[in-house]
C-alpha cells in the first residue's frame, strides 16, 4: 500500500508533548509515528526511514544529540532532514543541535501554527 503523504518521526520521550505534535500534523495532513526514545527512534528509522524527524534531544537511553550524529554519520540516513524539538531555550543550546547534525531548531512548547508550517518547509529543503 502506498502513502503520499509525507512520513514524520516524532521522537519525544514524554507522551504528551508526543501526542499533541503527532494530532497536530496528522491533522495537517502528514503521516505520523512516535517514538518513546532514540533507541526506539533508531530502530523505526532502519526499519521505515521517514521523510522528516523531529527529536527531543533530552531523553533516555539514548538522547537527541547522541542519535542525531548516529543518523547524520551513516549515508544511507544522513538526508533526513532532522528538527530538534526541545525545551532546552538556553544560550547556546540552539548551537550544540546544529552542532550534532541537526538540520533546524524548533523550543517546546510547540506553537500549533508554525510548526506545520515549518515542517513543509524542511520538506522542501527550505529551512528559512
Amino acid at each position: 500500500m502506498s502513502d503520499t503523504k509525507p512520513h514524520i518521526l516524532v521522537i519525544e520521550d514524554y507522551q504528551p508533548n508526543a501526542m499533541l505534535v503527532c494530532d497536530l500534523l496528522s491533522f495537517h495532513g502528514f503521516r505520523v509515528s512516535w517514538a518513546p526514545d532514540g533507541v526506539a527512534g533508531l530502530e523505526m528509522v532502519t526499519k521505515e526511514p521517514p521523510d522528516l524527524i523531529l527529536m527531543d534531544m533530552q531523553m533516555p537511553r539514548m538522547d537527541g544529540y547522541a542519535l542525531t550524529k548516529h543518523l547524520k554519520a551513516d549515508d544511507a540516513y544522513k538526508a533526513i532532514p532532522i528538527v530538534a524539538l526541545t525545551a532546552c531555550a538556553m544560550v547556546g543550546d540552539a548551537e550544540k543541535a546544529l552542532a550534532a547534525g541537526c538540520d533546524g531548531y524548533m523550543t517546546k512548547p510547540v506553537n500549533t501554527r508554525e510548526l506545520p508550517q515549518a515542517v513543509r518547509r524542511f520538506l522542501q529543503g527550505n529551512a528559512s
